[in-house]
């Protein structure tokens, strides 16, 4: 395949005109239908397209005529991920780092792959060996830090994301997961919000904004821009503001992240929105211009730093209006950030220089959480049950100063039981350091028990019948768990910090 023709395809896909590309691409394969170059371009298109099943289909075929192109099959692998047979997708990076054991992108991506099937040693090892072949590359940093994270190792991660952030601040994606980081365990907020200001430095830009619309009597066109617009907690306090605005005000969603038009939350959300545009894998400065173009009066983001956020193509400011909600407990960091959804508790008066945007308080609380269609019942434990106290939210939440609360209280109920449900419960090393972490505070091993999945989310919630009393982490609280354990009748236990998360 010539060298001109994937360069001629990305460029349409990049301007937006995926289908173009496409296009190009099927043609050029009409006439070589064997040439494994053409097949590996399609499968990559067909993969931003959110066609999982035909992208693989078209690599594995690239695969099979041209095996030892480590590229080929990197790419098969990036969509059997999308597809979340991550299984798969390791087993391909596995064969290519075999053919070429230099090959660091297969590292890099093993390391999060690992990650997935909850083999957080090999996830780390893969890390360490992306890192060793790839020191200078953020994207290296990035997954070795990432890897940890997933392991409950949070204070080494930083470790390992703060050197690399200081050598590559413009790195959006690696700058973004240490600011996330930070709210694990940073002692003080101060540092924490430098940190986020140092974001902002390194996106900031002098071109001009967005221009506003003079017309007055015009409806108002709001966009919002987010990945997490499906079965996901952003979407459970999203929904509310899409289907509660005034009916004059056209509501326009940027869908960041591969489509899922069968998901059931998506189809609701996608019913709600006056448009629906999907921007999945667009670069920065064509999701600018898509904003621009979508000329809307206030844009808000959904994301923050956590995943799926997209503040780097925020930096030129393409609404005249622009607003952090729900998705990120802090600051953005970003100049162009207009205001940020908070309230009272979460940021009372004086907290104001711990961020960059001006606060927009909704009193009493910022959020309006839309619980599950299909949540049971709520059930008290049986009677003969022992006093059980309950915390589902992220494992990393669980740090020391949470352990050594819970730890007294523990002493205190000693005939109590504690319930946990966390995602990174399924690999083995994650659940001995929080257990560790625990047995330190004085909480036998014999006391907790660990759950990680279950089937649906229907029997996530049917186990808060099994608690008397949920407790909230510090210094970063829950969100939806509280709001899922007070649905389900159960009392949650919280202290007050000194920061939003």
């Amino acid at each position: 395949m010539a060298e001109g023709l994937w360069q001629r395809a990305m460029a349409l896909q990049a301007a937006g005109q995926l289908d173009q590309a496409l296009a190009t691409v099927r043609m050029h394969l009409k006439f070589k239908p064997r040439d494994p170059a053409g097949l590996n371009l399609l499968g990559v298109l067909l993969r931003i397209a959110g066609q999982m099943p035909q992208s693989i289909d078209a690599l594995q075929r690239a695969a099979a005529l041209a095996p030892n192109e480590t590229g080929i099959r990197n790419n098969l692998a990036n969509s059997l991920s999308a597809d979340r047979r991550f299984a798969d997708a390791a087993a391909q990076w596995e064969q290519a780092v075999r053919i070429d054991p230099r090959f660091d992108i297969g590292w890099l991506c093993l390391a999060v792959a690992y990650t997935h099937l909850h083999r957080m040693e090999d996830a780390i090892a893969a890390g360490r060996r992306g890192l060793a072949l790839q020191p200078e590359m953020p994207e290296a940093s990035a997954n070795l830090a990432f890897a940890l994270q997933q392991a409950c190792r949070i204070d080494e991660a930083i470790e390992v994301a703060w050197p690399a952030v200081r050598r590559s601040p413009s790195a959006e994606l690696l700058h973004s997961n240490l600011l996330l980081m930070l709210n694990y365990g940073q002692p003080d907020p101060a540092p924490v919000a430098e940190a986020h200001r140092a974001f902002g430095r390194a996106f900031s830009s002098p071109e001009p904004p967005a221009l506003r619309n003079a017309d007055a009597e015009r409806p108002l066109r709001v966009g919002i821009l987010s990945a997490d617009l499906c079965d996901h907690s952003v979407a459970f306090f999203a929904e509310a503001i899409m289907a509660h605005r005034p009916q004059d005000i056209a509501v326009v969603i940027m869908h960041t992240a591969a489509p899922q038009p069968q998901e059931p939350t998506q189809q609701r959300l996608r019913r709600l929105a006056s448009e629906w545009i999907e921007s999945n894998a667009l670069p920065d400065e064509v999701l600018d211009a898509r904003i621009r173009e979508a000329h809307l009066d206030v844009l808000i983001e959904l994301s923050g730093h956590s995943a799926g956020g997209r503040l780097a193509a925020l930096a030129r400011k393409p609404a005249p209006v622009m607003i952090s909600a729900i998705g990120y407990p802090n600051t953005t960091g970003l100049p162009a950030m207009d205001f940020r959804v908070v309230d009272s508790i979460t940021d009372p008066p004086g907290s104001e220089h711990l961020c960059t945007e001006r606060l927009l308080r909704l009193d009493p609380c910022f959020l309006c959480y839309t619980p599950p269609q299909q949540a049971p019942e709520p059930a008290m434990p049986p009677a003969e049950a022992p006093i059980t106290f309950g915390s589902f939210n992220n494992a990393n939440k669980i740090s020391v100063r949470t352990a050594e609360l819970w730890g007294g209280l523990m002493k205190a109920v000693p005939s109590a039981r504690l319930l946990l449900k966390a995602r990174r419960f399924a690999d083995a090393q994650a659940k001995t350091i929080v257990l560790d972490r625990l047995a330190q505070a004085g909480i036998d091993r014999d006391r907790v028990q660990c759950l990680s999945h279950v089937p649906s989310r229907e029997a996530h919630l049917e186990l808060y019948r099994e608690v008397h009393v949920a407790l909230d982490t510090v210094p970063y609280n829950g969100t939806t768990t509280t709001c899922e354990a007070l649905w389900m009748g159960v009392p949650v236990i919280t202290t007050l910090g000194d920061r939003h998360a």
